[in-house]
């Protein structure tokens, strides 16, 4: 089997709107620079963006290789990544979960220690459209059987973070911050 990569700067499409918005917005930006501030509030708004926008440009490629080793994350700026056996791979599973603007679908790897990282790359939604999304998880999923016996392989024991939505952390925190705020008010 052929070792298999997903680089998440690959996945990204950018959109018309999203361009024509970040296009308008720094326009209105660089406008009011200039109107306030002048020429060098322009160019220290142009500065000051650069010198923000340019780490995150650098950081933003994070991607997985799948071999006969294991799984790697390689991070950005890093010269190795870090290789999990598949010996040490207990579980893998698709994550899904319904955001604002559709489904978002990604492998989550789980570890013997109890960890889990989610695989780098290997992403589906409105904004990183993957038709081969299913094959590519088969794909992986075929390497982990083939390199771990039957018996490695065992669905982890389902944590109470597991249980917690976003809905219902969200309605516990309104809970308390109106708890905190009645305390406040009828003291």
């Amino acid at each position: 089997m052929d070792e298999l990569t997903f680089r998440s700067k690959d996945r990204f499409r950018w959109s018309w709107h999203f361009a024509a918005l970040v296009g308008v917005a720094a326009a209105a930006a660089g406008a009011r620079a200039v109107h306030d501030f002048g020429a060098a509030g322009l160019a220290w708004a142009i500065g000051g963006t650069a010198a923000l926008a340019l780490p995150a440009l650098l950081l933003r490629g994070r991607w997985s290789t799948v071999g006969p080793s294991g799984i790697t994350f390689h991070r950005p700026l890093a010269r190795h990544g870090r290789t999990y056996p598949w010996h040490e791979i207990q579980w893998l599973e698709v994550y899904a979960t319904d955001r604002r603007f559709g489904e978002f679908r990604t492998l989550q790897v789980h570890f013997a220690d109890g960890r889990s990282r989610f695989l780098n790359g290997l992403v589906q939604d409105r904004t990183h459209p993957s038709p081969g999304f299913d094959t590519d998880v088969r794909r992986v999923r075929n390497w982990w059987e083939l390199n771990t016996d039957a018996s490695a392989r065992v669905e982890p024991v389902r944590q109470f973070r597991d249980r917690i939505t976003v809905t219902v952390a969200a309605v516990l925190a309104t809970l308390v911050i109106a708890a905190v705020a009645a305390v406040i008010v009828f003291r």
